[in-house]
């Protein structure tokens, strides 16, 4: 993929039961089950969860309308699973290996960052593993720190979960009110 292809990207608001969602999905579970040797991420998601204003699901897509990178957050609140009141929980952030390289997957993380933070959320938290040292590389190079555990996982041993405060000092300009990037990046609604 050249630059050219990933210049013209635009993010759109989704449904988690899109069909472009579903089959983004399918490859990021895939890319888990052969990375760890297991099914993929059995933690159970609805599409419901990613709902305005109690969460929010994003795809990129190409120039040609190829849809290349995903990314989503849910509303948390403390619960016997390790979350905190406040907490907008990260969700199913993946570009394709085509479309590796450009940033995408940057773009995204600060969308959601900035939706969750306009939504009243206080805290965005994700969980990783260790066999995905390309995802530890963005969430620490974007102010994540390791916290206690939290989630489905929480027990298992190649686990890793992040946090971040979102707070007005991390607002960046130049987004627009639903907090994504404004420059050169196309926003829309498309139903399920």
């Amino acid at each position: 993929m050249n630059a050219s292809t990933i210049c013209g990207v635009n993010i759109r608001t989704v449904s988690f039961g899109h069909p472009d969602a579903v089959k983004l999905n399918d490859r990021v579970q895939f890319e888990y089950a052969e990375r760890y040797g297991d099914e993929g991420d059995v933690t159970p998601l609805a599409p419901d969860m990613f709902e305005p204003p109690q969460g929010l699901y994003l795809i990129v897509y190409n120039d040609q309308g190829d849809p290349v990178a995903t990314g989503g957050w849910r509303t948390q609140e403390k619960n016997d699973a390790g979350y905190a009141d406040g907490d907008a929980e990260i969700k199913r952030m993946y570009v394709t290996p085509e479309a590796r390289g450009h940033g995408l997957a940057r773009r995204i993380l600060a969308a959601l960052e900035d939706n969750a933070r306009a939504a009243g959320r206080t805290r965005m938290v994700l969980e990783t593993g260790t066999k995905q040292p390309e995802a530890i590389a963005l969430y620490v190079s974007s102010g994540y720190e390791l916290c206690a555990k939290f989630g489905h996982y929480r027990f298992h041993e190649l686990s890793l979960c992040y946090a971040k405060p979102l707070t007005l000092a991390g607002a960046t300009s130049g987004r627009t009110p639903t907090g994504l990037p404004a420059e050169a990046t196309r926003v829309e609604a498309t139903a399920p």
